[in-house]
């Protein structure tokens, strides 16, 4: 027997549900209200329970608003479970559960405005003596928390550039360091429908408070390019950038470039770096509020603290800024009880309706928000999270301003920001509209960082806290154990002020952050069969839509292309049952969350070789999907992605890295594994939340591939037929360099191998390459969706929903493909993390300028090109040589999100 306040809580007086505050086992005596109940199934920590009795159809309740209706008339004890949530927890291997769900979710009807419903009351009142803290003034605006030389890539073409450039500076005195801005975005040939967004976040950028001083980085052709973005600027009436610096714009080989970039900032650092706090009021204060993994009780312990810890920033003249718009519908009439005027409620409306139509448009709803972490601790649909999420803004607290992703703050006070609900999409304009504090709250323990602004996070739970300490700030699971709101806001104030006057946070202690910006979208108005009516129903189903649409698997088989009986010879490695150019050790993070940790796992395993001479080389492959975005067509061809990684004839051992709260986490990957008829156990699995941390987590990954005694590769001779290799052409290209790349294909499938283009690739558009590889100019499509494994080997053209390359180059991995050999004019290119890029040119102008970044010049007519091709693909194949992308550092992965994937 237990009494009700050992494990539950009730959010609100008046609910009829209660939240479980630990784990309950089927058959658990609950003590309530003077009488016993028992629970006939297993609730666990976070999910919901029934108090009172409550008949079929009615609404379940918390906070006094419906999430669900009882599908069954529930007794006290009853679990209440939707189909979304009890699919996720027998997903998990829970037993005890019901055998079908009590409850359906809460219709999500359109909000209809009572104007006479609102208040327009006046915001907290201020403090008698506002306080102050140490912080770097600025002369464009409010102080700065933090002192960064930030090198900025104005597109996904430049950011292995300044990830590289910021490595060759770690350590140097500047302040608070020099960081890059490394991002996916920009990087296609057209421009992108998020192109307002970018140009406002990466601008804001360039001006927010903790930047010192900023280099913004292009290369030659790009549509976001430094000149945009200071012509975006001036148009717009912002200021001029005060601090200094500089646009760069690459024009050279990557080692020139870096050495010429290097010289721009090398001046910068003794300015930064002499710098000193000074003592500027609190109203320079500008916290940017989100949350993240999050769980039952972040509406009732971290978001209430935050909202309460901001509310006392503005009493002393500063700003805090909610955001996330898919997260918040559903808690409309909360979020307008207390705001400015009628048109800032309109305005909050609008951008709510606004977000839903450009969801609309790729065939999907707000009710696909909540990741599978967000309903395996309690969130079981929108409403639940959105109510919860809206508790960052106290009751007391009036909504002064709504504002667009990454535009400037227009004053002091409370502000909505429209933005996806996608934590670090979220974040990214945030900072572009000028914070330089966060406050991140969460129930799973997101380890989440930014670049250049401290994040603090607030953790719900006392438990979590603990597992978690290393990575987490505030345990605002305290409040859930006796400690008063008001004592645990004092503390939390407190220790804001210390850490924007430069106390590290726990983030900056862990020293790993990421940036990702609002992700372009495909869709740009409603499509017939695809997109969501306003009634909420889609036209067709995924099934029904065109091929290309959804991305869906094709039969795998190849085209017939003409072969040779040439042979080029290189030694390869027999590797278990398979010849290969190389054994591969992968840590591929399920998400974006996991991303750098595991880039920073590979990196120390590599360096203390945990899986002995096994394997050549260890890898990982950050990316930015898995949470935070739509599922659906996006999802398949995601997850198809990431199993073309696992199932890679170069992986030879593969572990998952998931962060804990993500919608595909490890045990979604398990599933997906089984369905592709792979063994689950020979995989490794860790979690960063649920293994205890970073160092925990580090410990058990290093213990998985320690655990092996596998026999070392053995060097074997063979030829170009035993590999997988994709052609690309970028640039202009002559038809001599056409034939020569067919040429090349000709004699890899004529000797047992296969060669993969790409659907929209140069290659495949002109009438030459497709004669002399197919024997005919008639158009050729595709054989296989973007990254699938192919069925038989041969001629592969793969499908691609896009022009960005590092895209490109992810999806031919996925496929198989061990090599990719590119012909480039104009530039070059940045390399693989997985697979190796071999990059060479037949245009003198690109020799001339970039031939330090070459692989191979090609010269003479197309045999004698073909020759030199096909000699460095055996060149790389053998290992006797590293392509120069790869060891200049100018590496990337990146995922599409194909025509219907949306930010959420």
């Amino acid at each position: 027997m237990v009494r009700f306040e050992q494990i539950g809580v009730l959010p609100e007086p008046g609910d009829n549900v209660a939240i479980a505050s630990r784990r309950l086992d089927a058959g658990t005596e609950v003590e309530l209200d003077g009488t016993t109940i028992t629970l006939p199934h297993t609730v666990l920590e976070g999910h919901r329970f029934v108090v009172v009795p409550v008949v079929t159809g009615d609404a379940l309740t918390s906070w006094n608003t419906a999430f669900a209706r009882a599908s069954r008339d529930l007794v006290p004890g009853d679990y209440v479970c939707t189909p979304t949530s009890l699919a996720a927890v027998t997903a998990r291997g829970v037993d005890g559960l019901p055998e079908a769900p009590s409850a359906t979710n809460e219709p999500l009807d359109p909000f209809e405005l009572d104007e006479s419903a609102l208040s327009f009351g006046a915001q907290v009142t201020s403090v008698e003596q506002p306080g102050t803290f140490l912080g770097y003034p600025r002369e464009q605006g409010p102080a700065g928390t933090r002192n960064h030389v930030v090198l900025l890539a104005t597109s996904s073409r430049s950011s292995g550039f300044v990830t590289e450039l910021a490595r060759r500076f770690d350590g140097a005195a500047a302040g608070d360091g020099v960081v890059p801005v490394a991002h996916t975005e920009g990087g296609e040939d057209e421009v992108p429908n998020n192109l307002h967004f970018l140009l406002a976040t990466l601008g804001g950028f360039t001006l927010n408070p903790n930047v010192s001083a900023v280099l913004i980085v292009d290369t030659e052709g790009d549509v976001v390019s430094g000149e945009a973005i200071k012509n975006f600027l001036a148009e717009n009436g912002y200021p001029s950038i005060k601090v200094p610096h500089a646009y760069f714009t690459r024009s050279a080989g990557f080692e020139h470039d870096l050495t010429a970039a290097g010289a721009l900032i090398e001046p910068w650092l003794p300015i930064v770096d002499a710098q000193q706090r000074e003592e500027v009021p609190l109203a320079d204060l500008k916290i940017a509020l989100q949350c993240g993994g999050s769980d039952a009780f972040s509406g009732i312990s971290a978001n209430p603290l935050a909202g309460q810890v901001s509310a006392e920033v503005i009493r002393h003249g500063g700003t805090a800024v909610l955001a996330e718009t898919d997260e918040l519908i559903g808690a409309e009439p909360y979020v307008l009880k207390n705001v400015r005027d009628l048109a800032t409620a309109k305005r909050f409306l609008a951008t709510i309706k606004s977000f839903k139509e450009r969801v609309g448009w790729h065939g999907h709803t707000a009710e696909g928000n909540p990741s599978g972490g967000n309903v395996y601790r309690g969130l079981y649909n929108i409403v639940l999270k959105s109510i919860g999420a809206a508790r960052k803004l106290p009751r007391e607290v009036r909504l002064d301003h709504v504002i667009d992703y990454g535009e400037p703050l227009p004053g002091d006070g409370y502000i909505f920001m429209d933005s996806p609900g996608n934590d670090l999409e979220s974040v990214a304009g945030q900072i572009g509209s000028g914070c330089n504090l966060i406050f991140f709250t969460t129930g799973n323990g997101s380890i989440t960082n930014f670049p250049f602004v401290p994040t603090l996070k607030f953790v719900t739970t006392s438990a979590r806290y603990e597992r978690l300490h290393a990575e987490m700030d505030v345990d605002a699971g305290k409040y859930l154990t006796g400690t008063s709101m008001a004592d645990l806001t004092a503390e939390t104030f407190d220790l804001v002020v210390r850490v924007a006057s430069g106390e590290k946070s726990a983030g900056e202690r862990a020293g790993h952050s990421q940036v990702s910006i609002w992700r372009n979208w495909k869709q740009t108005g409603p499509r017939e069969g695809i997109s969501i009516t306003t009634d909420g129903r889609m036209s067709r189903k995924l099934a029904d839509l065109p091929l290309e649409d959804r991305d869906a698997p094709l039969d795998g088989l190849p085209h017939r292309g003409l072969t040779s009986e040439s042979r080029t010879p290189t030694e390869l490695l027999r590797v278990d049952d398979r010849l290969v150019p190389e054994a591969v050790a992968l840590i591929l993070p399920t998400s974006l969350c996991s991303g750098q940790i595991a880039l920073r796992i590979a990196a120390q395993a590599e360096l203390e070789r945990w899986a002995g001479d096994a394997v050549t080389r260890m890898v990982a492959l950050p990316h930015t999907e898995g949470c935070g975005s739509s599922g659906g067509a996006s999802e398949e061809t995601f997850a198809r992605i990431m199993l073309g990684y696992l199932l890679h004839p170069n992986t030879r051992m593969a572990l998952l890295l998931e962060h804990g709260c993500e919608k595909t986490h490890n045990d979604y990957f398990r599933s997906r594994l089984v369905e592709a008829g792979a063994d689950p156990s020979r995989f490794g699995w860790a979690s960063i939340q649920g293994d205890g941390g970073l160092d925990a987590v580090g410990d058990r990954v290093k213990d998985w591939f320690g655990s092996f005694d596998l026999p070392a590769p053995v060097a074997q001779s063979g030829d170009l037929g035993a590999l997988t290799i994709a052609l690309e052409a970028r640039g202009p290209f002559s038809d001599a360099t056409a034939e020569a790349l067919a040429l090349i294909g000709r004699e890899i499938v004529g000797s047992g191998g296969s060669v993969v283009l790409s659907s929209r690739g140069a290659l495949l558009a002109h009438d030459g390459f497709r004669t002399a590889a197919f024997g005919s100019a008639d158009p050729v499509g595709p054989t296989i969706a973007h990254g699938q494994r192919f069925a038989e080997p041969g001629w592969h053209v793969m499908r691609m929903p896009g022009t960005d390359w590092m895209e490109t180059a992810t999806g031919f991995g996925a496929t198989g493909v061990q090599q990719i050999l590119a012909h480039v004019a104009g530039g070059t290119l940045s390399a693989q993390r997985f697979v190796p890029v071999v990059e060479f040119s037949n245009d003198p102008e690109t020799v001339a300028t970039y031939g330090d970044d070459l692989d191979a010049v090609a010269t003479g007519d197309a045999t004698e090109q073909a020759r030199i091709g096909l000699d460095i693909v055996a060149a790389v194949a053998g290992r006797r040589l590293v392509p120069k992308a790869v060891a200049s550092g100018n590496v990337g992965f990146q995922i599409t999100r194909g025509l219907l994937g949306t930010s959420m």
